[in-house]
């Protein structure tokens, strides 16, 4: 499905997980349902969808200069954190590369602010385009790496 379908709508895939329709689940559509899972507030999806081990990477970038390096035990608070920075975000699938057990997504990512952040007033939209690098095993994420560009704010 990843390799010649582009610009996929993330409700779409989603929905296919949601609905039980396609069995088994593809690493594409547990990604899917895990960034409409952000989009919802939704953790507990999230939560089952990692495996205890995982490693989380964000290369260096506006928000993170020097990048950060976690585990899901600090997936929580991050995932609490956001929610009360953004008032709303949503995550759009442009293409994707699978390969085995991993799976490489570009997204481009709105998030609208809660609050004031920097420069930005409560309300302001911020978008990032990003690349994700997933690692399955057993069905389970063991790594995600993302590399997220900011656009101007």
């Amino acid at each position: 499905m990843c390799g010649h379908e582009r610009h996929r709508n993330l409700s779409s895939i989603a929905s296919h997980v949601d609905s039980g329709l396609m069995n088994p689940v593809t690493n594409l559509e547990k990604v899917a349902r895990y960034l409409r899972s952000i989009e919802r507030g939704d953790f507990a999806y999230i939560a089952d969808l990692f495996s205890p081990d995982a490693v989380l990477e964000q290369l260096p970038n506006r928000i993170y200069p020097n990048g950060i390096k976690s585990g899901v035990s600090r997936m929580a608070e991050a995932f609490e954190k956001g929610r009360m920075l953004l008032s709303s975000q949503s995550y759009e699938i442009k293409s994707c590369v699978a390969d085995g057990d991993r799976l490489s997504v570009e997204v481009l990512w709105t998030g609208t602010l809660a609050v004031a952040f920097g420069s930005l007033a409560a309300g302001s939209q911020m978008r990032a385009h990003s690349a994700m690098f997933f690692q399955f095993k057993d069905g389970k994420i063991v790594s995600q790496r993302n590399y997220d560009c900011f656009e101007p704010w």
